[in-house]
Formats: structure tokens, sequence, C-alpha cells
């Protein structure tokens, strides 16, 4: 089939290896001190790789090329996570593991009553000891979060990548505050978020939708989950996308 793919100019390739880095479905390896792309199945065509590359080596080409293999990807990622968390000593359950009996308490629905009221501006240089969280229902991973629940119904919906509530300091009061909150990274997560997104979209009354991601690349992939989530619900749900710095600052809304 013809589609969109990533191609890398060899020539230009200084063999820094931030591509392969930055493509989290694989499909870019280093050979011979040069970037590769080692599977064509592998690669979606979305360009994550593209702005890591600093000699301008890679570009988006549209070419005959195996159809991505979306499914092989997340085995692959589901693989080398198992790997990864053995070599650590602790275990993954295989799909379709049966929790014990009562279920994992970390998927057990909560609601909390918080309180929504927006602090005035510090006066002086002492420490506002009564911030409190903002945090509206539990679970808040993605992954973890239920498709149909009561905290979605008429929620104003905030997807964020699990780095950004570390990075800007006033998180809370600024992006969660009056919001239902899910979070997850495209990066470490071998799942592809936008179907999930797409059904708590369908499924519930949800006001507005509002991404905060990070600059980083990876991040991209989240941003492109809600959007493709939003656009597969078949609802018109005003949005948003904050891209935040790695030093914590706002640089796009």
């Amino acid at each position: 089939m013809k589609r969109k793919i990533v191609e890398i100019d060899e020539a230009k390739c200084t063999g820094c290896g931030l591509c392969a880095n930055a493509c989290h479905e694989g499909a870019i390896a280093m050979v011979d001190g040069k970037a590769k792309l080692v599977k064509d199945d592998y690669c979606d065509g979305m360009g994550d790789c593209l702005p890591e590359c600093p000699a301008g080596a890679i570009t988006i080409v549209e070419r005959e090329a195996a159809a991505y293999d979306e499914k092989a990807v997340q085995e692959r990622k589901m693989a080398k996570m198992q790997e990864k968390m053995k070599t650590g000593g602790m275990a993954l359950h295989p799909e379709g593991h049966t929790p014990p009996p009562g279920g994992c308490p970390g998927k057990a629905m909560r609601t909390f009553n918080r309180d929504t009221t927006q602090l005035p501006p510090r006066q002086d240089n002492s420490q506002l000891s009564t911030l409190n969280s903002q945090l509206s229902q539990w679970p808040c991973q993605i992954r973890l979060v239920p498709v149909k629940a009561p905290f979605f119904q008429g929620a104003k919906l905030l997807i964020a990548a699990d780095c950004t509530a570390y990075a800007y300091a006033n998180f809370h009061q600024e992006f969660m505050r009056g919001k239902v909150t899910i979070v997850g990274c495209p990066k470490l997560d071998p799942v592809d978020y936008s179907e999930k997104l797409t059904e708590i979209l369908r499924e519930n009354d949800i006001k507005s939708v509002a991404i905060v991601r990070m600059e980083v690349p990876c991040c991209g992939g989240l941003e492109m989950a809600a959007k493709k989530a939003l656009q597969a619900s078949g609802k018109f749900i005003p949005w948003q996308v904050v891209t935040l710095s790695l030093d914590g600052r706002i640089i796009d809304s």
C-alpha cells in the first residue's frame, strides 16, 4: 500500500541516536553507526522522530510500504516492558490475568469533594500551607479509569501527560481545578489511548476537553490520541492544547 512513512538520509545522519530513542514504536534502530528504518510496519508515519534529528536527516515521504501493524507494535512494547520489569525483579501479569478476590484497590472508583475556590494572590513571601489537591476522582490513570463513570457526566475533562504536574508548579490550581483529570504517558504505556478516549467521549456527557502536554516529541502521541478520539467520537466538544516547557513554562496554548 502507498502511505506516509519516515525516510532517513544516511549521508546526513551523524549517528547521534536521538531519533531511535524518540521512536517508541521501535521502527528505527542504529546499524553500523547510522540510523535506519528497520521495520516499515512499525512506523506509523506520524514523525515523532523528526524534531529530534539535529542534522535534518529525517523526512516524511509517501511510498509503497507495509501497513502499520499496531498489534505487533503493542506486543513488542509489552514484551519489552515485561523483560524490563523481570530484570528489575517485578512481575507483570499477562493479558487475561484475573485479579485477586475483591479486585485491585488501585482501580476502585472514588470521588472527592474539593474546594474549587481560587486562592487570592499571595501578598508576601510566606509559604501557603492551605493549598488543596484538586484531584476530583480516582482512578486517574487513563489505563485504569472506567470508560463510563458518574464523575464523567457533565465534566470538563483534562487529559494530561504524566510529567506535566511535576513540571508546572501551580498545576492543580490552574489546570485541574473544577475538572476531571486523567493522565498517561504514551512513551511508557504500551497501548493506544485513542480507542479508550473515544469511548469515554462517546459514553459520557463531556462538556470540554483540555490537553496538557510537555514539549518533548513523545508527548505528541498523547495529543494525537486525544485529537483522534475527539474526531472519532462524533461529537462537537470544545477543546484546547497547552504545551509546557521542560523548565515549567507555558509555551503554547
